[in-house]
């Protein structure tokens, strides 16, 4: 069996971006209420814990077509003062957005990914960061698709390969050990 490219982290908070992508009003009208409060709130959880620590953060919304108030970041994630959204109008944020651009200007070399879509999105971005050299960190209670078992065999099985795939709460204790 292949040994997985993804080894374990320590961050260095100065150098690593949280990156949350599709909390859209679309998107996440595919799920049932009651799981999009918990994904948003998990997700605002390790946002919230970003900002405190001072940790780099962009939003990434989709248009496909014409921008309609469904394509609107869902108000309960909207970015704060500071925080960039990148427009994307393909799967993937790299190919169609300055997403690089801004991390090299920062300086980032580890990614924290957190997204609507497991199988488009987060898939796509983990495998072009992982491409371009970037340590990639994604956060599996803040990211979802409409097939749970795709779900889960992507994170189990196919991103883990080539980035770390672990909880909000996994993260927050890595957070908390890093440096600042």
């Amino acid at each position: 069996m292949a040994k997985p490219l993804a080894v374990d982290l320590t961050l260095d908070l100065k150098k690593t971006a949280v990156i949350a992508m599709g909390y859209q009003i679309r998107q996440l009208g595919f799920f049932p209420e009651e799981f999009q409060k918990v994904i948003i709130t998990n997700t605002n959880q390790v946002l919230e814990k970003a900002r405190q620590k001072g940790i780099y953060i962009i939003h990434i919304e989709a248009v496909f077509g014409e921008r309609t108030p469904e394509n609107a970041i869902h108000p309960a994630m909207a970015p704060k003062t500071g925080e960039p959204l990148l427009t994307k109008y393909r799967v993937g944020p790299f190919t169609t957005t300055n997403l690089d651009e801004l991390l090299k200007e920062h300086q980032i070399d580890t990614l924290v990914l957190m997204g609507m879509r497991t199988m488009g999105v987060v898939l796509n971005t983990v495998r072009c960061a992982t491409d371009m050299g970037y340590k990639v960190i994604v956060i599996s209670d803040c990211c979802a698709d409409q097939d749970e078992e795709l779900h889960r065999v992507l994170m189990t099985k196919v991103i883990s390969f080539t980035a770390k795939v672990m909880p909000s709460s996994e993260f927050f204790q890595l957070v908390d050990k890093a440096k600042a």
